[in-house]
């Protein structure tokens, strides 16, 4: 299928069969597209400092200011990160850093409400929740885990820093308290995939048959550090010793691509999620990635949920079954989900 390569907006996507424009304002998912879907990699709001989320999660915004606006040109050929300006990507550090401790920014609209009407709109009947915390004065899996048990429609996943503390006790609790699976971040939470404490979390997760999803790879925009952890080479020897963990790379390995494909063709216990890659990438995925062991992820609220679905489903055209398997049973049997 022909499709243009530069959108001039994320509402442009109607020009496509898949979408519909609603209000002027609102893309829905089309009628022609009838499968399930479930995004496994959204998040809402982060804070830090205090226990209490700086951020009123309930609280419903006309408009969801994503990370990448909905207005912004951008070109499905290229990482999605590399379409953010300079002016993007400034107001977006600041929202993440300084302004995850204050009560305003575009993190406000970052709520329950808002990621809810747009899954609603695009057909999403569930969405992986993923926190990231620190070794200290970081509350986000407990507080991502109160509004799963709060609402319907979300998979709540745990996040435990390496060096925190109680590892174990943490990781025991929040599976307690319905955690299907671990977020770990290497460029933010600044170690390696294979540090040895990290191992020992994976095997602690294996033991009581939770998921791992990493970050996985350098996207480009984020401090040399963080870059430096993110690097494939760091991720094969976790793989590689812990086979009885499951392991989710989000952004199939993000620049480095061909080293996240070859990780989950080599090994069975590895799962690729579609975030951020561009289409081409995303068509490989489909084509040459174990059927069985691929996911959709969107990274929401960096991108609206339908700039990522969109290229899977440009993927996936003439393709029924990869598409449905994608989309939803893949996710399905692995979360243990009924239709």
């Amino acid at each position: 299928m022909e499709v243009p390569r530069v959108f001039e907006s994320a509402l442009a996507l109607a020009e496509l069969p898949y979408f519909e424009l609603r209000d002027d304002e609102r893309l829905v998912i089309s009628e022609l597209i009838t499968d399930p879907i479930v995004d496994v990699h959204t998040h809402l709001a982060l804070s830090y400092l205090r226990r209490e989320p700086s951020v009123d999660l309930w609280r419903e915004h006309s408009r969801t200011e994503h990370y990448l606006p909905v207005e912004q040109r951008f070109d499905m050929e290229v990482y999605a990160c590399q379409n953010y300006s300079a002016a993007n990507l400034k107001r977006m550090k600041h929202d993440l850093t300084l302004g995850s401790l204050t009560r305003s920014g575009m993190r406000r609209t970052h709520t329950v409400p808002n990621i809810q009407r747009e899954m609603a709109e695009l057909g999403v009947v569930a969405s992986v929740l993923l926190p990231i915390d620190f070794p200290w004065l970081s509350w986000n899996a407990e507080t991502y885990l109160g509004v799963v048990s709060r609402t319907t429609g979300f998979i709540g996943f745990g996040s435990v820093h390496p060096y925190d503390r109680d590892v174990v006790g943490k990781i025991n609790r929040q599976q307690a308290l319905g955690a299907r699976g671990v977020k770990v971040h290497p460029a933010i939470q600044l170690l390696p995939a294979d540090n040895e404490r990290a191992m020992a979390l994976y095997r602690h997760c294996a033991d009581l048959g939770l998921l791992v999803l990493w970050h996985c790879g350098p996207v480009g925009i984020e401090p040399a550090l963080g870059r430096h952890f993110s690097q494939l080479k760091h991720y094969w020897r976790a793989v590689r010793e812990n086979p009885r963990t499951t392991f989710i790379l989000g952004h199939s390995g993000a620049l480095q691509f061909e080293m996240g494909l070859e990780l989950a063709q080599r090994y069975d216990n590895v799962y690729l999620e579609t975030s951020s890659q561009e289409l081409a990438h995303v068509r490989r995925i489909v084509d040459e990635a174990p059927p069985e062991r691929v996911l959709f992820g969107s990274d929401w609220p960096f991108y609206h949920q339908a700039m990522p679905l969109a290229k899977l489903l440009i993927a996936t055209e003439g393709k029924p079954g990869a598409r449905r398997r994608i989309l939803w049973e893949n996710a399905a049997q692995l979360f243990r989900l009924q239709q």
